[in-house]
């Protein structure tokens, strides 16, 4: 940091079990890159390449080596994954990860139909070849999964091997976790912390509001994805109260 001020929330630091920041990256340029990670890379945990952006990305290799090289894993958004299976290509997605030196894979079913136990049998034979991040949740906002479902959905994926689920939004914050409005499901999000541990589960928090009513639920350290390149300082402004949205929640007169 570059000085000095009391009474913030403890940020935990990188490898981070909690207080993840996944941030999509649609079709970023090397150079645009390079500047996110020069301006932002302490507070970035992870990058996904959104959907199926990495099929028609210019110097993919190129700009996978250096989020490699700077320390960030990367992974390949579910989309892809549901892109090949729907074709029956899961040997060729398994071929891509290679290519590329992945190290981690999304596993998600939002936008096919896929038997549940099928999706978990993806889970475990991926898993033991990187790191599973699997996905939980309908892009399709009129598919309403009831919360008993959610925690069956995500506890079945845990234990097929998932490293952490991932609740689902889209990029624009309003399926899934939220309602059309972008309002947060808050029964459905409190119902799920009941049985599937915080540090678990990467919330899609897309929008400002979203990411407000996370932290003030789970605090500074809550998971979140989806976020945008360049709302990667102000999300770590508000993880630390340092934002008119969070800016008496963790302040503590008596310190």
């Amino acid at each position: 940091m570059n000085y000095d001020i009391k009474n913030l929330p403890e940020r935990t630091s990188k490898p981070r079990e909690k207080g993840f920041t996944m941030v999509m990256d649609k079709g970023l340029s090397v150079r645009e890159a390079e500047d996110l990670i020069e301006t932002c890379g302490d507070y970035i945990d992870i990058i996904k390449l959104g959907w199926a952006t990495s099929y028609v990305t210019n110097n993919l290799d190129k700009k996978l080596d250096f989020y490699k090289n700077a320390g960030i894993p990367c992974y390949l958004g579910g989309t892809l994954f549901e892109a090949f299976v729907i074709r029956d290509q899961f040997d060729d997605y398994r071929k891509v990860l290679d290519k590329y030196n992945l190290e981690h894979a999304e596993v998600s079913d939002g936008s096919i139909s896929l038997d549940h136990n099928k999706k978990c049998e993806y889970i475990k034979a991926l898993s033991k070849q990187v790191t599973v991040l699997s996905e939980v949740g309908s892009k399709d906002a009129a598919d309403i999964i009831p919360p008993y479902m959610w925690i069956e959905l995500m506890q079945k994926e845990l234990d097929a091997g998932a490293w952490k689920v991932i609740g689902e939004a889209r990029e624009g914050g309003n399926v899934g976790l939220f309602r059309s409005t972008g309002e947060v499901r808050s029964g459905l999000v409190q119902e799920i912390l009941t049985k599937i541990p915080m540090e678990k589960i990467l919330w899609e928090a897309p929008k400002k509001e979203q990411q407000v009513w996370f932290i003030k639920l789970l605090g500074a350290n809550v998971n979140l994805g989806n976020i945008a390149p360049n709302e990667v300082i102000p999300l770590e402004t508000i993880r630390l109260g340092l934002r008119g949205d969070t800016f008496d929640h963790f302040l503590n007169l008596d310190k």
